[in-house]
Formats: C-alpha cells, sequence, structure tokens
C-alpha cells in the first residue's frame, strides 16, 4: 500500500509551506529520518523528514511551489510493492476548513405585482467602441523552467522584470538562483525580448530604478510582518535606555580568549550580554514573565532568545533560537550554544523547539551600522521584554 507523505504543520503557526529542495529523486530508498526536502515555512526553511520506509514513487510538487498543510506532495511505495502502482495512487488535497450552512430565509408573504411601466423610449445610437488590443503573449524563457533551481522570491522578481531564468547564472547552495543573481541580471539588462520587439532590456517607456520597483515577498517575510504589526499594536510599548561603558568588559573578553585560544574558542561579546541579562531576569523576576492572556506567568527559569539574521538564500528576515536555562550556564556553554543555533537557522533551518519557550528576547544590532548606535526592538510575545543592543 502506497505511503502518503504530506505537507507536516512544522510550527504551531503554518498554515502553508513552499517545496524549496528535494534531495531525493524518483526510485531512491529512503529510510525513516531521512532528510527528503527542505521547506520554507512562516518561521524559517527546515528539513522534511521521512517517517517511513520505501522507495521514491512520485513527486507531486515542482520545487519553489507552495501548498496548505495536509496536501500529499510525495508517495512512497512500500517494501514490494511496485513503484509504477504506487505512483498512481490517488493523492489526498488539503482539507477544506468547514463551511457554515446557509441559513433558509424567512418565507415572505406575496405581494400584487406592480403595474408596468410605460415602455422608455429608444436610445440613440451610440457608436462603436474602437477594438480592444490584444494581450501581449508571453514569452516561454528557453530550457525547461521547472528544473531550474531557484528560490520562489527570485522567481517572482525575475517574472517582475521580464528575465529568462534559463539565461542567469545561480550563487546560491548547489546553484540555486537567488534574489541578488536577477537584480544583478536586471541591472545587466540580461531580459527576454518584449512582445512588441525591440532589444532585450529595452522598454517604451522611461526606464524606472530597481530601488523604485514595487515587489510582493512570499514565505515567512509575510508572517513576521504580520506578528510584528500583532506586537506593536497589542503590547504597550515602552523604552527605557540606558549607556553602558563596557571598556572593562571588553579588556576581561580580550583576555579571556587569549586563554581559550589553545582550545578553538573565541567568546563574541554577545555571549556575555546573553550571560549578564539571564542574571539579571533571575535577579529581576518580574521581567521574566509571560502574558498568558488572562495571567502572567513568572518563570523558573531563563530562555534567552535570540534574534539571527537570515542570508536572502534562505529568505531572509528574521528568527529567533532560543538557549535554555542560561543562568545556570558559563560562558563557553552559552557561546557554544548560540554559535550552534545560528549555524542551523542559516543551514539546514531551526526545529519548532529550536524556537519555543523563549522567556526574553535580545536583539543585538552588533558593529555600527552606518552610524546607527541604538534602536527599538519589538516585543516577541508573549515576552514581556526584549533587549536592543545598539553600537
Amino acid at each position: 500500500m502506497p505511503v502518503l507523505v504530506e505537507m507536516p504543520k512544522l510550527s504551531d503557526t503554518m498554515e502553508e509551506g513552499t517545496l524549496i529542495k528535494w534531495n531525493v529523486s524518483v526510485g531512491d530508498s529512503v529510510s525513516a529520518g531521512d532528510h527528503l526536502a527542505d521547506v520554507e515555512t512562516d518561521k524559517a526553511t527546515m528539513e522534511l523528514q521521512a517517517f517511513d520506509d520505501g522507495t521514491v514513487a512520485k513527486l507531486i510538487l515542482d520545487e519553489g511551489a507552495t501548498v496548505p498543510v495536509g496536501q500529499t506532495i510525495l508517495i512512497l511505495a512500500e517494501e514490494g510493492e511496485s513503484v509504477e502502482d504506487a505512483a498512481n495512487a490517488e493523492v489526498s488535497s488539503a482539507p477544506e476548513p468547514a463551511k457554515e450552512e446557509p441559513k433558509e430565509e424567512p418565507k415572505q408573504e406575496a405581494k400584487p405585482e406592480p403595474k408596468a411601466a410605460p415602455a422608455p423610449e429608444p436610445a440613440k445610437p451610440i457608436a462603436p467602441a474602437a477594438p480592444a488590443t490584444p494581450a501581449p503573449t508571453p514569452v516561454t524563457p528557453t530550457g525547461d523552467a521547472s528544473k531550474i533551481k531557484i528560490s520562489p522570491l527570485a522567481r517572482k522578481l525575475a517574472d517582475e522584470h521580464g528575465l529568462d531564468i534559463g539565461k542567469i547564472t545561480g550563487t546560491g547552495p548547489d546553484g540555486r538562483i537567488i534574489k541578488r543573481d536577477v537584480l544583478k541580471a536586471a541591472e545587466m539588462g540580461t531580459a527576454r525580448p518584449s512582445a512588441g520587439g525591440g532589444a532585450p532590456g529595452m522598454s517604451p517607456v522611461n526606464p524606472v530604478s530597481l530601488e523604485q520597483k514595487t515587489t510582493t515577498v512570499p514565505g515567512m517575510r509575510k508572517t513576521i510582518a504580520k506578528r510584528l504589526v500583532e506586537s506593536k499594536t497589542t503590547v504597550p510599548h515602552f523604552q527605557v535606555s540606558v549607556a553602558i561603558n563596557m571598556d572593562p568588559l571588553m579588556e576581561m573578553r580580550g583576555t579571556l580568549n587569549q586563554r581559550l585560544e589553545s582550545q578553538g574558542i573565541k567568546l563574541s561579546v554577545n555571549d556575555f550580554i546573553t550571560r549578564a541579562v539571564a542574571l539579571a531576569a533571575v535577579q529581576h523576576p518580574v521581567i521574566n514573565s509571560s502574558w498568558m492572556g488572562d495571567t502572567i506567568v513568572q518563570h523558573g527559569t531563563v530562555n534567552v532568545g535570540t534574534a539571527i539574521s537570515l542570508p536572502e538564500e534562505r529568505g531572509g528576515g528574521l528568527v529567533v533560537a532560543v538557549t535554555r536555562d542560561v543562568q545556570n550556564k558559563s560562558l563557553i556553554q552559552i557561546s557554544s550554544e548560540v554559535k550552534e543555533l545560528a549555524g542551523a537557522a542559516r543551514g539546514r533551518g531551526l526545529s519548532p523547539e529550536q524556537m519555543s519557550d523563549s522567556t526574553i528576547t535580545i536583539s543585538n544590532l552588533g558593529m555600527p551600522q552606518y552610524g546607527v548606535t541604538q534602536f527599538n526592538a519589538i516585543v516577541n510575545p508573549p515576552n514581556a521584554a526584549i533587549v536592543a543592543v545598539g553600537a
């Protein structure tokens, strides 16, 4: 009996997922736990793992496709089952939300028909409208576009700029075309010819700079924006700022890193900040709290969420990785765990467990960016506070 692999719910708020990359092909044997595909959720790009053993019989989706949770995306043939028979299995689509039964309209008493109005005077003839100009026929890109590795955002940008993705060189993982590749191609004028003729990249209207282009970014950026708006509009925000002399800490960091150099360990400024925030949260437990809708929960442990920026090829935006029980960990433990989480976030993606249960969050700007030394971060619900670190 074929095994139908559905788009899983990889986060508590996930409603749909985008298939970024298949890691298997038809005919491959897989075991439970094998990495089948990379899926972009509303929070991050994550690994889709197999829960059953079998042979890949059919890949339902093309890379870049977005489908709702619960829709079949892959068919596995069980041991002893024909791959051809399994591939012809009936697939399931995502369950539709329940529809409300239409309410029966109350019957109305029949009313006497009104008397017919006198016939209107014949309208004066109107000049016929000019024939509509037929829509331009889209030009098919060279090559099989469905087999070209390209991120959903890059594909959308290529369509908006009128680019032939078959002529764009990808610089992402495994040669995948990403946002910067499309923008570079647009600057160089690597466009397919328009339906009206003319040289590639030429337009009959005044050229528009890339900065003036309006684009729609799919994927988790949409959810990030939605949550930030919800936080800003439903959580009362107020900011308190303080300037700290970091010279003693920087001196101590330099001394410790000299001692740890032989072990291949290098402590970052953020490791010290994470430790300091955890110790402060223990001393002031009110700040290490969560608002749960009708109650306040003061947590017995400090789980620090660290905002991590993602590269363009993983959709960009921010994710919050969580280091647990920080108040009981050393600087070396904190440094190791945060580095591991950051690497996972920018690589294979974080699991739901690695992004949940934070009790306080840190958003660190890092080195001064264009002279910016201070900023106001937005609270990460249900946390009561977020620490925004400037220069």
